[in-house]
């Protein structure tokens, strides 16, 4: 398996990694479910464990996913390989255990090194491979006192390098030449196309972590004109952040249109939907590291197949941007 470098780490990394939202199992952001339903912790964990066995080595996770809950899971699936994994968590968003609820969100010094202290337990680990600041819309007048803290981390060896969980390109391009920072997360996909952010990573030498690699499921192909989601879904919660995909726990028609426009691109070559939109990331650029989330090892299995099939080509890039008029 071709590897990809972790930005300014020099961490050899999986071409995909995997993200481990959903198997947090459900907790509560805004009164709303923000996870994706119900989960199996032993089908979790023996999905992690077939990742790691197919080959991937990176693992992004959040302690505010399941308020713990999907560090804890990913503690007990790498017992034992520690060392063969490339581990990222993110901090930021204060949470309640008891009642899975999302709290509000901090970011001062002692609260960082006592979340990670959390982090580190429930992982299983004493030390941390990629940090990650989760709270994208932070000034970054407000942002220094972070990173500062974040170097002295990194100096005391409990975390390895650092990035930033960022949609917005000042955050990203404010700590782009700090030594510790490899890497920027952000939502990336065929339907969203932040292409800015990535060509800052590449100038920049950062790795584009690209979360929402399958528009939260919807490049599946499994949800139609049809479909209505529970508001036990993410999706279906009602959260204004999953507009551009999902309203009132159905596919927006218009995402509906473009996918249809592409899907025998993607499929090409006897892909799934979800192979070619990995596809067309690995086309996008090297740098680029999408980390597609599951619920079962049937979804891990599927996603890492797409490797085996490569990027799409130049040709297939350029029509894809002519069909959906970029």
């Amino acid at each position: 398996m071709e590897k990809r470098r972790l930005g300014k780490s020099g961490f050899e990394v999986s071409p995909m990694g995997i993200g481990c939202w959903a198997i947090g199992g459900q907790f509560f952001f805004d009164g709303k479910v923000d996870g994706y339903g119900t989960t199996d912790d032993q089908e979790s964990i023996r999905a992690v464990q077939t990742a790691l066995d197919l080959g991937i080595n990176f693992i992004d996770t959040a302690d505010c996913y399941g308020i713990g809950h999907s560090e804890e899971l990913l503690g007990i699936a790498i017992e034992g390989r520690r060392p063969d994994v490339i581990l990222a968590t993110k901090f930021g968003h204060v949470g309640n255990a008891e009642t899975k609820t999302l709290q509000g969100v901090c970011y001062d010094p002692a609260y960082i090194e006592r979340a990670l202290e959390a982090s580190l337990k429930r992982l299983r680990t004493d030390y941390i491979d990629l940090y990650q600041f989760h709270i994208g819309d932070v000034h970054i007048a407000e942002a220094d006192i972070v990173f500062e803290t974040l170097d002295k981390l990194v100096q005391s060896g409990k975390i390895r390098s650092y990035g930033w969980s960022t949609n917005a390109l000042a955050p990203a391009r404010y700590i782009a030449s700090r030594a510790g920072c490899t890497a920027i997360q952000h939502d990336y996909n065929i339907l969203h196309d932040s292409d800015d952010m990535l060509h800052l990573c590449e100038k920049e030498d950062l790795a584009s972590i690209n979360r929402s690699p399958l528009a939260m499921g919807f490049l599946s192909g499994k949800f139609n004109r049809d479909t209505q989601i529970s508001k036990n879904d993410v999706r279906g919660a009602g959260h204004v952040w999953t507009e551009n995909i999902f309203k009132d726990g159905r596919p927006i028609e218009e995402v509906l249109f473009k996918l249809d426009a592409v899907r025998e691109i993607l499929t090409s070559e006897g892909r799934t939907l979800t192979q070619g939109a990995l596809a067309w990331i690995w086309g996008k650029s090297p740098v680029a590291i999408p980390i597609p989330g599951f619920k079962n090892v049937a979804q891990v299995e599927q996603n890492i197949r797409a490797i085996s099939f490569g990027p799409l080509n130049e040709a297939q890039m350029k029509e894809i941007d002519a069909l959906l008029g970029r």
